[in-house]
């Protein structure tokens, strides 16, 4: 059973037909599926899906594209968000620096994903780690904040970095990027760092695996990954496949 511990299916490119795909998942051997919200109300439509199908848990937060703005209300939403049975997890938060060149605004980035990853202190829950040309800051903020555990999600750094990161108990996922013939960083990372700390993910819509590069994704497209990461380490795909899903549950505490 695959785990896919990070895709979107409350964007607007599943409207047209959401069901259809979801409902595919079981005949594809896709057991679980983690939603990270990015805004209040994409957090309320991931738990919706949530609860609409078993297989699907929640994750709530305010995305770094979309926190300029960001007020106490939409902060005290997401905390009381996080009371339902299915959100597992504060995210998808972080720092994005490809669109924002302003110091104010990578400063406000910075200010939100304090306020967020204060939040997953708190309530115990992992934090879903976005991040785009803003690394270092990234992992500033994992330094700060030792008390927080936590996934990159489709990790892009360096070896070293990777090193840290698990030796503060974080986790790192990989999608189809992986895949990719640019990738350089990743097939170094994954066949240095032990498969306990590795997941697997696709974010959904986004980031479809070779052979579907530039089409729209979804999670039938996980064995491809897997194979991917078992071909860099020299493993089966079947091992792949189940030590990441034991990872998943494991860290997002699903039975």
């Amino acid at each position: 059973m695959y785990f896919d511990t990070h895709a979107h299916y409350d964007d607007e490119k599943f409207d047209t037909d959401r069901d259809a795909v979801l409902q595919e998942m079981a005949n594809h051997n896709v057991g679980l599926i983690v939603n990270p919200g990015c805004t209040v109300e994409s957090s309320k439509a991931a738990i919706a899906l949530a609860e609409q199908y078993p297989f699907i848990y929640a994750a709530v937060g305010i995305h770094p594209e979309n926190c300029q703005g960001a007020t106490e209300a939409d902060f005290q939403a997401i905390e009381a968000l996080t009371a339902h049975p299915k959100v597992k997890a504060v995210g998808e938060i972080g720092l994005d620096y490809y669109w924002e060149k302003t110091p104010e605004g990578r400063a406000f980035q910075r200010e939100v994903l304090q306020r967020l990853l204060d939040l997953a202190r708190t309530l115990n829950l992992p934090a879903i780690m976005h991040d785009r040309d803003a690394h270092q800051d990234c992992m500033n903020a994992v330094r700060a904040n030792p008390q927080v555990r936590g996934v990159f999600h489709c990790y892009s750094g360096s070896l070293e970095d990777a090193k840290v990161l698990v030796s503060r108990g974080w986790m790192l996922s990989f999608g189809g990027s992986t895949t990719f013939r640019s990738a350089r960083r990743a097939p170094e990372v994954i066949q240095a760092i032990p498969l306990e700390f590795l997941m697997l993910e696709t974010d959904s819509p986004y980031l479809a695996p070779v052979p579907y590069r530039g089409k729209r994704n979804d999670s039938r497209n996980l064995p491809l990954i897997a194979a991917k990461i078992a071909e860099i380490k020299g493993i089966s795909v079947e091992e792949v496949e189940w030590v990441t899903t034991e990872n998943g549950k494991r860290f997002f505490g699903i039975e």
